[in-house]
């Protein structure tokens, strides 16, 4: 039986949320790509080689997270 989530507190949801993510995780490792997702990446790709977009390390990503 699944909880309601709106009853649950912030600790439980994020608990549930890692407990579903690490054991999805090895899924989403070995699932092949789709065509959408490709499309969707070479789309990024072509956008960073334009310089329309800029690649950034993910370091830096995620120390702006949340900081407008």
């Amino acid at each position: 039986m699944i909880p309601d989530v709106k009853s649950m507190t912030k600790e439980e949801k994020l608990l549930t949320m890692s407990s579903l993510w690490d054991d999805m995780r090895g899924e989403f490792a070995t699932a092949p790509e789709t065509p959408e997702i490709i499309d969707l990446l070479d789309q990024r790709a072509a956008r960073v080689e334009s310089s329309e977009a800029e690649l950034l390390e993910w370091d830096t990503v995620k120390g702006s997270i949340g900081r407008s």
